[in-house]
C-alpha cells in the first residue's frame, strides 16, 4: 500500500499578496432610502419654466381660445339661420357656461384674498408680539373676531375670548390666550390631516411596486393635504390657489433644505433604518411620509393665522409615529 505525501508548491515573492481590508467595498443600494417619491415631488411643484416655453405656451393658449371662440361664433350664427330656436338654446348654454367661468373665476380670486389675509394677520400677529401697546393685539383679535364669526364650531371659542379680553392687560397673553382657546382645536385637527397624509403616502410607496404610482400618490395626497389645512385655518382655497400654496410651501422646504433626506432623519423617524434594512421598499415608505409630514407641518405654519407661541410646534418624529403606528409592526411604532 502506497502512501500519498504531501505537495509542496513555491510562491514568488514577486506575486502580490491579497489584502482583503483594502478591497473596495460594494455599495447596497437598499441601505439608504432616499424619499425618492417626495423628492420629485418637490422638484415638480418648484421648477419654473423657462421664459421661452412661458411664452409658448401662452401662445398656444391664446390662439386656442382664439380658434374655439370663432368655431363657436360661426357656429352659433349657422345654427340662428337654420333653426332660430335652437340657435337661441345653444347661445344660452354659451352664455350660462361664460357666467360658471365668472363665478369659478371670482371664487378663485376670493381664495387668492384670504390667503393674503391670513398672511398679513400673521404679520400684524408677529408686530403684536411683545410691545407695551394693546392696540395692535388688540386689532389682531378683532381680525380673528372676523375671520370666524361664521364658523358654528368656533363660536364657543369666540364667546370665551370676548369674555377674557378685558382681563388680559399684556400683549402676549392675549395673544397667546386666543391660541391656546381659537386655534388648539384647529391644530389637533390640521395634525389629523397631517398624519392620514403621511400614512397614504407611506402605505403606497411600500407596497405598490408600480413605476411612478407613488410619486402620484405623493402629489395628491399633498395637495389635498395643504387644501384641507388651509380650509381648517379658514383660508380655503381654490385649485390655483392651492396650486400656488404648494409651491410656496416646497419652494420653502427645498430651499431650507428641508426635503433632503439625511442620516439625522433616518435616525430619528420612527423605525426608518431598521425598516430599510429589511426592505428599501418600507424604508422608502417611512422616508416618503415623513417628508410629507415636514410639508404638512410648513402648510400648517404657513395657513396658521398666529405663529407658534403658546403652544408648541408640531414634530415630524411624533407626527410620524402616530401615523405609521401599526403600519410597519414594531419597527415603524
Amino acid at each position: 500500500m502506497t502512501k500519498t505525501k504531501p505537495v509542496l508548491i513555491d510562491l514568488d515573492d514577486s506575486l502580490p499578496v491579497a489584502q482583503p481590508e483594502a478591497a473596495t467595498q460594494i455599495a447596497d443600494e437598499g441601505d439608504a432610502p432616499q424619499g425618492a417619491a417626495m423628492q420629485r415631488v418637490a422638484a415638480l411643484a418648484v421648477a419654473r419654466p423657462s421664459r421661452l416655453a412661458r411664452w409658448f405656451w401662452s401662445v398656444v393658449l391664446g390662439l386656442t381660445g382664439f380658434v374655439v371662440s370663432l368655431a363657436a361664433w360661426d357656429y352659433l350664427n349657422a345654427l340662428l339661420a337654420r333653426s332660430p330656436i335652437l340657435g337661441l338654446a345653444a347661445a344660452g348654454l354659451v352664455g350660462l357656461l361664460l357666467l360658471l367661468l365668472a363665478a369659478i373665476a371670482l371664487r378663485e380670486l376670493a381664495a387668492f384674498a384670504r390667503l393674503r389675509r391670513i398672511d398679513a394677520l400673521q404679520h400684524q400677529a408677529a408686530d403684536a408680539a411683545g410691545r407695551t401697546d394693546l392696540a395692535p393685539a388688540r386689532a389682531v383679535m378683532r381680525q380673528l373676531h372676523r375671520l370666524y364669526s361664521g364658523r358654528p364650531d368656533m363660536a364657543r371659542g369666540l364667546t370665551i375670548l370676548d369674555e377674557r379680553q378685558p382681563d388680559l392687560l399684556d400683549a402676549d397673553a392675549m395673544l397667546g390666550h386666543a391660541e391656546q382657546v381659537l386655534l388648539h382645536p384647529l391644530d389637533e385637527r390640521a395634525r389629523r390631516e397631517v398624519e392620514a397624509a403621511a400614512r397614504q403616502v407611506a402605505t403606497v410607496t411600500a407596497l405598490v411596486p408600480l413605476a411612478l404610482a407613488d410619486v402620484f400618490v405623493a402629489l395628491t395626497a399633498n395637495l389635498r393635504m395643504i387644501r384641507r389645512i388651509a380650509d381648517i385655518y379658514g383660508g380655503r382655497s381654490g385649485w390655483f390657489g392651492s396650486w400656488r400654496l404648494v409651491r410656496t410651501v416646497l419652494t420653502h422646504l427645498v430651499a431650507t433644505g428641508a426635503v433632503a433626506v439625511g442620516d439625522d432623519l433616518i435616525g430619528t423617524v420612527a423605525g426608518g433604518g431598521a425598516l430599510s434594512k429589511v426592505s428599501r421598499r418600507f424604508g422608502e415608505g417611512v422616508i416618503n411620509g415623513a417628508l410629507t409630514a415636514r410639508v404638512g407641518i410648513a402648510a400648517i405654519e404657513v395657513c396658521r393665522p398666529l405663529p407658534f407661541v403658546a403652544l408648541p410646534r408640531p414634530k415630524v418624529t411624533s407626527l410620524v409615529q402616530r401615523a405609521l403606528t401599526g403600519l410597519f409592526g414594531r419597527a415603524a411604532g
